[in-house]
């Protein structure tokens, strides 16, 4: 068994210990077993610990069910995916609450380049199928991974016209992977995890209990590029996800509707509130999102006819143009330079009009 994963799980295990102190204490030491190792003294210290979470650390005793729920990973070929772990999502980690540790059972890249979530009521009318099945024939042909939560309604529909037109597409669920809910989507559920897959950040055991709903509503938000809502009335978890996605700088869409139908009052509020961009077609995304191969290339190609770009430059603006958005970190990472010369490098590129700053230290091809 992997040690380390042994002592990652039983960090999500300990009592007051969430995703935000454990991202903490996982700043200050290498590893989950140095975070057990430490003594009280050491962990008072570190912000958002203090001395109530620190006795909760050094009494914490049960690694059984740490060892238990990773034997159980392993035997259904679950992926115990860590933040450290280079396959856990990296848009996931520009959110603040973002989970210490996933369960992850596909086979898509979780961190492909276009990532698009989908939601909406459970309670769908004709004209939401009718859209959700347009918007996703439209978007076939750009691969784009369609995420959504595995509910009834606008969600199902969703992850299965994404099957039927040859995409992937994940399920991020309210409770373990030793059960799918609702039953229904059982068979819906399995053909995912040979095209997409499944995603939770909650252990074998957990049952889809109401507050489990949110915690999944995060993810959703989090690990895509941009959200579409699809119906929704002015209040429930679409909302609430949306909102998400706002604070976590993602752009949203929603689908209008008519004024007098209540299952398109929230998309109706979003939209006339600003808080989201109108979408009748998979084209507005594509065009809003800059994933249209041909408009990306274009748009690079007319900005060199004005500007020789570096090196460091060029893969800059490469790395922008497979995303609506990326993060300074982020590009400091894929590109492996030293951090003055990233700076020089995108400094140069806004004022040349090429790159554009974002809210929370994005940026974006302009």
């Amino acid at each position: 068994m992997d040690k380390d994963l042994i002592y990652q799980i039983a960090l999500t295990l300990v009592p007051q210990i969430g995703d935000v102190h454990a991202a903490s204490l996982l700043q200050h030491f290498n590893s989950a077993e140095e975070i057990f190792s430490a003594g009280r003294s050491t962990l008072d210290k570190i912000p958002g610990i203090g001395p109530i979470r620190s006795k909760s650390i050094k009494t914490f005793n049960d690694f059984s069910k740490a060892e238990k729920e990773l034997e159980f990973s392993r035997k259904y070929c679950i992926q115990v995916i860590h933040r450290q772990h280079p396959a856990y999502p990296k848009r996931l980690l520009h959110c603040y609450d973002a989970p210490s540790l996933l369960y992850y059972k596909g086979n898509a890249d979780l961190n492909t380049t276009r990532i698009l979530a989908i939601i909406g009521t459970r309670s769908h009318t004709g004209y939401g199928k009718e859209i959700t099945n347009q918007i996703i024939r439209e978007l076939a042909s750009s691969k784009v991974l369609i995420v959504s939560g595995l509910a009834y309604g606008i969600d199902a529909i969703a992850h299965k016209a994404s099957l039927d037109n040859g995409m992937q597409t994940i399920g991020v669920i309210a409770h373990g992977l030793d059960r799918i809910y609702p039953t229904a989507h059982t068979a819906l559920a399995r053909s995912m995890t040979q095209s997409g897959g499944l995603l939770t950040d909650l252990r074998s055991g957990t049952a889809p209990d109401k507050q489990n709903f949110p915690r999944r509503n995060r993810i959703v938000a989090g690990i895509a590029d941009a959200v579409l809502v699809i119906e929704t009335d002015i209040k429930g978890g679409s909302m609430i996800t949306a909102e998400l996605a706002n604070n976590y700088n993602k752009d949203v869409f929603a689908v209008p509707g008519k004024v007098t139908d209540a299952k398109s009052a929230g998309c109706n509020y979003l939209i006339r509130n600003n808080k989201a961009a109108l979408a009748t077609s998979g084209k507005d995304i594509l065009e809003f999102m800059n994933w249209s191969n041909t408009a990306i290339s274009k748009t690079i190609h007319q900005k060199k006819l004005f500007v020789d770009l570096s090196p460091e430059e060029k893969m800059i603006t490469e790395i922008l143009g497979e995303n609506t958005s990326v993060h300074i970190d982020e590009i400091n990472l894929r590109c492996g330079l030293s951090s003055s010369s990233i700076a020089a490098a995108m400094l140069h590129l806004e004022l040349e009009g090429i790159i554009t700053t974002l809210p929370g230290k994005h940026y974006k091809l302009s």
